[in-house]
């Protein structure tokens, strides 16, 4: 299939290579040229512009925007709205807000132009590994993407089928899975990034006790100097707590076991706020979640070894990189 991409950064610019691996065709563009060159000269087609993409795509077209959330993705939106014909579709790839998601495709119905919101979590592992995509929007236009979506998905792999689903038929096993209306598929990633929140603050307080062990006030009977690099390879094979998660604890930990190079500076990109506030709105409690969104709050204030590996484990399966 024929893709545009605008947005060529750590997971735009792998999208587009893991989709041309496996003979889509790309059009890309980008603000910053040497992303388009280095991408043309891996075998896109680039893009001086937004009307030159259009241009250069075939009707029905798709273009798939990976950017990050708020005015620069409204803008782009808004920009390809009044360039495209009825029948093309809009993908939001990045981690909009799920609100702006409805509003978009209501705006968008009136012109004909079919609206799609893919929560996608990979980070910069996706382009081996692939991505998991939660799609919301018009199911007609899911349905002209599938190819595009099965390629950049995991696929089964070697993930044992989940006993009790036989008989259900779903591309879920994929990797990939329309959500519903517009909106959804970004509620969803939203919810899915609140939980991660959780989980990487449930791994850093635990190894952060594992650590503190070592102290000197601790009494000598029960002091211990415990290898975390260790513990999380360990916990790797067979544990309970096994995850994704725990596999790049245990690379960060492995590379650097004091993490003298992060600071503990952890940054929130918005999913988390939303997830809470969906909370409120729904009366669910979501005490593990909250207190995980204002530890990170906490640690741009002080830090300790538990941000610093919530740190690590950022720019292990994001490429997040701390502020200076």
């Amino acid at each position: 299939m024929q893709l545009g991409m605008i947005g060529l950064g750590r997971m735009g610019g792998n999208i587009v290579r893991r989709l041309m691996r496996h003979g889509h065709e790309c059009v890309v563009f980008d603000t910053q040229a040497a992303s388009v060159e280095q991408l043309a000269h891996e075998g896109a087609k680039p893009s001086k512009d937004l009307a030159a993409m259009v241009a250069q795509l075939a009707h029905p077209r798709a273009i798939w925007v990976m950017l990050p959330a708020g005015a620069i993705t409204e803008a782009t939106v808004t920009a390809l709205s009044h360039l495209l014909e009825p029948g093309d579709i809009i993908i939001d790839g990045g981690n909009s807000n799920y609100q702006d998601d409805v509003r978009r495709a209501q705006e968008l119905a009136p012109k004909g132009i079919r609206y799609i919101d893919v929560g996608t979590s990979g980070g910069v592992w996706g382009l081996e590994r692939g991505y998991c995509m939660m799609i919301g929007g018009e199911k007609s236009a899911f349905d002209h993407l599938d190819p595009i979506f099965k390629t950049l998905a995991p696929g089964i792999g070697n993930i044992d089928h989940t006993p009790g689903r036989e008989n259900i038929k779903s591309t879920a096993e994929e990797g990939y899975l329309y959500t519903g209306p517009a909106g959804s598929g970004h509620f969803t990633k939203m919810v899915h990034n609140g939980i991660e929140y959780g989980l990487m603050q449930a791994y850093a307080e635990g190894l952060d006790i594992l650590k503190g062990v070592g102290q000197e006030h601790i009494p000598a009977e029960r002091r211990y100097q415990l290898n975390l690099a260790d513990i999380t390879e360990l916990w790797r094979r067979g544990s309970v707590v096994a995850s994704w998660l725990l596999d790049l604890s245990a690379i960060a930990l492995a590379e650097d076991p004091e993490l003298k190079n992060y600071s503990g500076f952890v940054q929130d990109s918005g999913e988390g706020r939303w997830t809470i506030m969906a909370a409120i709105e729904e009366a669910v409690p979501a005490d593990v979640l909250s207190a995980a969104l204002y530890a990170r709050f906490r640690s741009r204030q002080d830090h300790t070894f538990a941000e610093k590996l919530l740190s690590a484990m950022r720019k292990q399966f994001g490429g997040h990189v701390e502020p200076k």
